[in-house]
């Protein structure tokens, strides 16, 4: 929490005209009940209206001087807490842009969106009430207590009892909210992941039937947030009403031994009064800080839950001497006795990975779910790094090279299609912002992708919504393939890219992407025999390991599980078919690769 307190060294300078005005306003306040007490012991006592009229002048004067220096205060404080929130959001959000799969997989989405928005927040309304609060009140409790003792030390004991009171109210009434404020944030969290999860699976609830047991779940996130709200609320609400108890039982207790002192002659009317008005403000100034300091709590969770996220260290970071791979256009890529295993798994994923995908090619993987295949592409653009052995891009390992580098060579389509805001064009220029109309044309149209999006009302300009959800799922494919082939990369990863794609569509996609990546590295994960079995290498995973490498007849004629796929897949009719024509001549649909 404390190392988040960095991110205020921008607004020094602001901080110290804050602390000054602070101090001015405290000064003001305090200063009111002396003139106050000089006006009646002097002036009404002594019946000189020029001393009432000049002292009460200066009361005025000071009273709009601490006006003004409160605003300045408000003013202040409201600038350097925004300023610091948008700071930490700022630095919260390149961080989670610098993360891998790994980082990401230890935090849940839904836990980050909360992190970078309401834990923040708490953050900003705390930092508000520590500026304007936490700042002035010990600085006025404590001169209040000084100045009250100067002016009637004998009632300094009331002043003392009353605070006494105070802090054990602030004391059981912390004790009890404390763990509730540790809860809420991770009831918050609860309460958008299955508003996440809801709204994201709306068409699977409504097609099952199942809003009402969503409801419910909704239902019981909600109210378990509700009632920890309202519990450290209203434990909130009794302060104020046994602050004035407080506050008012002081002042009841100091008129009744003030009035005797006064009837002694100890002391004045105007030093009472001004010890009643020095009381209120030490027991108002306690009753801030306890404010405070209950609030601090919750700000302390979401500090140390926004710390975690800006102290996690990212494994896959930029070499520190990289080597420049800008200007080589070959393209190869090889892998070398590879092994992956993820962040705290007691086996590999991945074990004796060894092949070679050249420029010119296109080199396929297929095998069972969760065989490895994904896992293997995620490899290439270090979305992981290997644990044991080499990826190499131009006989250069991935991770002597910068990032920004290694993207650059790369034309990658993920398993889910995704789309952002924006237009049709907006999307298609997202990897290669500076290519013209004429190239958004050619990646549409070897995309297979022309005539819908001719069909759309504004063409290349017509909105795509947040998530591409105004688009069906082949749409998305071809339009993520089409920004793959706008960025013209030295190698495409196609991973499982062409599954909601229909036979006709898949078979003229490809045949025309053959033609555009004729002189490039094309690495493609399926699912589907038809979309790989002309592909110049077929890689076989099986539980994270290659059992077959070859072209489509010689992994049937070699590859059991190869085998089993395409006779899972494929009549025996058409396997016949297929094996009766050579590889490099074999058409599918019409189309070739």
């Amino acid at each position: 929490m404390l190392k988040l307190f960095r991110y205020l060294k921008p607004f020094t300078l602001q901080l110290i005209i804050l602390v000054a005005m602070v101090y001015l306003q405290v000064a003001a306040t305090l200063a009111l009940p002396d003139y106050m007490a000089k006006i009646i012991n002097v002036g009404i006592v002594g019946k000189d209206s020029h001393y009432i009229w000049v002292n009460g002048g200066w009361m005025l004067l000071i009273a709009l001087g601490g006006t003004a220096a409160m605003v300045v205060v408000g003013y202040f404080a409201a600038k350097i807490a925004t300023g610091f929130a948008k700071n930490i959001r700022e630095k919260l959000f390149a961080k989670v842009e610098s993360f891998s799969l790994a980082e990401f997989n230890s935090f849940s989405t839904a836990s980050l969106i909360t992190r970078s928005t309401n834990d923040i927040q708490q953050i900003q309304t705390v930092m508000v009430m520590i500026l304007r609060l936490a700042l002035m009140a010990p600085i006025t409790g404590i001169w209040a207590i000084y100045k009250a003792y100067n002016v009637a030390p004998s009632m300094t004991w009331i002043m003392a009892l009353a605070v006494g009171v105070l802090l054990a109210i602030i004391g059981v009434t912390f004790g009890f909210a404390l763990p509730k404020f540790k809860q809420l944030q991770k009831l918050v969290d609860k309460l958008n992941l299955i508003t996440r999860e809801i709204l994201t699976g709306l068409r699977v609830i409504r097609a099952f039937n199942t809003e009402k047991d969503e409801e419910k779940k909704f239902e019981k996130a909600n109210v378990d947030l509700t009632a920890a709200n309202l519990y450290v609320n209203r434990l909130m609400v009794i302060l104020q009403p046994m602050m004035m108890l407080i506050m008012y039982g002081a002042s009841l207790l100091i008129v009744w031994t003030g009035a005797h002192l006064i009837n002694t002659g100890s002391l004045e009317i105007g030093n009472m009064i001004a010890f009643m008005t020095y009381a209120s403000q030490v027991i108002f100034s306690f009753l801030m800080i306890s404010i405070v300091f209950i609030m601090v709590p919750r700000a302390s969770v979401s500090g140390v839950r926004v710390s975690e996220v800006l102290e996690t260290k990212p494994i896959i970071l930029d070499p520190k001497n990289p080597v420049n791979i800008k200007d080589i256009k070959s393209g190869l890529v090889e892998f070398d006795n590879v092994e992956f295993s993820y962040p705290g798994a007691d086996t590999p994923v991945l074990s004796d990975i060894s092949f070679t995908a050249t420029p010119g090619q296109t080199t396929a993987f297929i095998g069972s779910t969760g065989s490895g295949k994904s896992t293997l592409i995620n490899l290439v653009p270090r979305f992981y790094d290997v644990t044991k052995g080499t990826v190499k891009i131009d006989n250069v390992d991935v991770r002597d090279v910068n990032l920004e580098d290694l993207y650059s060579k790369i034309g990658y389509v993920p398993q889910t299609a995704v789309l952002f805001s924006g237009t049709v064009e907006s999307n298609i220029k997202y990897g290669a912002p500076k290519i013209d109309e004429q190239e958004v044309a050619k990646a549409i149209t070897i995309a297979q992708a022309k005539d819908f999006v001719a069909g759309l009302t504004e063409g290349v300009r017509s909105p795509i919504a947040q998530g591409g959800t105004n688009v069906s799922g082949g749409q998305k494919q071809r339009l993520s393939i089409a920004r793959a082939i706008a960025r013209d990369p030295e190698i495409y990863i196609f991973d499982d890219s062409f599954s909601a794609l229909d036979f006709k569509t898949d078979a003229a996609l490809r045949e025309a992407l053959g033609k555009a990546t004729k002189d490039k590295t094309v690495l493609i994960v399926a699912q589907r025999i038809s979309t790989i079995m002309t592909a110049d290498k077929i890689i076989v995973m099986d539980e994270g390991k290659i059992v077959g490498q070859g072209t489509h007849k010689e992994l049937m004629k070699s590859c059991e599980v190869y085998r089993e796929i395409a006779s899972s897949q494929l009549s025996e009719e058409e396997l016949s078919d297929i094996d009766a024509v050579p590889t490099k001549e074999l058409k599918t649909e019409g189309a070739t690769i």
